[in-house]
């Protein structure tokens, strides 16, 4: 490593400035504190949380929407109504008609 480097790191960090007169004047700069990142949420997290949530149903009702009409060749309306459950509950617990 350069000393030059070592040197320039150590020392105060001063800027040179011309005055009216063409003399050069050194004056130090004063350490500036560090500044704090301070993020402003844009959408609050409670917000997040529930459009998360809508998120994940609207995924479950176009994946159910899309696997009946498409694989189960039945309507896509019916993959949304209930009996369509039960139906499937009743076949599951042996109670199917």
């Amino acid at each position: 490593m350069d000393e030059e480097k070592v040197v320039t790191r150590k020392q105060v960090k001063a800027v040179r400035e011309k005055t009216t007169e063409g003399q050069e004047k050194m004056t130090e700069q004063k350490p500036q504190k560090p500044t704090r990142w301070v993020q402003i949420r844009l959408i609050p997290i409670w917000l997040r949380v529930i459009l998360v949530l809508l998120l994940i149903a609207g995924a479950i009702a176009g994946g159910l929407t899309v696997g009946y009409a498409i694989l189960g060749g039945g309507e896509a309306t019916d993959a949304l109504k209930w009996e369509t459950y039960q139906h499937i509950l009743d076949i599951m617990n042996g109670t199917n008609e």
